[in-house]
């Protein structure tokens, strides 16, 4: 009988072909980095940070009922369970609803009626060489331009010259921002959909409003400070239908890769009053605040 074969064992032969497979494969830097571990030295990429914000607010539910009573007077007219329908909102359609969402109000009242649009957008990069907050700042970018605010004066001068046509404020970012998303917002209109038209207007202003129409001194289409990363302002008075006038006033700021619309839009009933200027920038300019104060919650 022959003696059975003793098997060999080499200790180090496992490490040594683990470390063979590591090299071959490259290895993993930290925090994310890969390591080229081409000929000529070692480099490091670092991936570009992703934004501060992975997902969205419920937006019908974003704004207070208290602001809702002063955005929309028309409702307080109404029965209350019609008042409780009109303050729920109508939400916008959105294919994602972690990269966009908006809510759209509409109310009227004997005096005039209005109507309240939010859209809030959440950038993503598909860049790893571009961060989020960065590509959110490119489509914010052009947001502004599009709205083409009047050249910035002189300290202590006048302010612009008041803008003729307003070419909307919202964030159209179809192809900008690569979220494939479509928001629509019912009555209010899509984030895109401020109206443009000439800034002249004819009959009694109201308080606030220049008898020509146009916005005044002080309050034209501008960039604001104070109001998250990047901010501005765009106000168009337009005719709607035969002799209405109607004014939207767009805010429009960006919070690192989020970036959020308020549009608040007056048409008096009677057609020779000219909604005021101020009255309505102030109460979207509120509204801007509050829903920055909830992105830093």
């Amino acid at each position: 009988m022959q003696p059975k074969a003793r098997k060999a064992y080499v200790p180090g032969l496992a490490a040594l072909l683990v470390a063979v497979v590591a090299g071959c494969s490259g290895g993993g830097g930290a925090d994310g980095a890969v390591t080229d571990t081409k000929p000529g030295g070692p480099t490091t990429a670092t991936a570009a940070q992703p934004g501060k914000y992975r997902t969205l607010r419920e937006p019908c539910g974003s704004v207070p009922r208290s602001m809702l009573k002063d955005l929309l007077p028309g409702v307080a007219s109404l029965p209350e369970d019609q008042r409780a329908k009109v303050y729920e909102g109508t939400a916008a359609v959105t294919y994602d609803t972690d990269r966009r969402v908006g809510c759209g109000w509409k109310a009227a009242s004997p005096d005039a009626s209005n109507q309240l649009m939010i859209d809030l957008e959440r950038v993503v990069s598909y860049d790893p060489a571009v961060s989020d907050a960065d590509r959110a700042q490119e489509v914010y970018a052009k947001a502004e331009t599009a709205a083409g605010l009047p050249a910035a004066t002189a300290p202590g001068t006048p302010g612009g010259t008041p803008s003729a046509t307003g070419s909307g404020a919202g964030t159209d970012t179809g192809t900008g921002s690569d979220s494939g998303t479509s928001t629509q917002t019912g009555e209010t209109g899509s984030p895109s959909g401020t109206p443009s038209g000439s800034a002249s207007g004819s009959g009694a202003p109201s308080d606030g409003a220049p008898s020509d129409g146009t916005t005044p001194d002080g309050l034209e289409p501008r960039v604001l400070e104070n109001l998250g990363d990047a901010a501005f302002l765009d106000d168009v008075l337009a005719r709607s239908g035969a002799a209405a006038q109607q004014r939207t006033v767009s805010v429009v700021f960006r919070t690192s890769n989020v970036i959020v619309t308020v549009r608040y839009t007056e048409q008096p009933a009677h057609p020779t009053v000219v909604p005021d200027s101020k009255e309505l920038q102030d109460k979207a300019r509120e509204l801007a605040r509050t829903l920055a104060e909830q992105l830093n919650e």
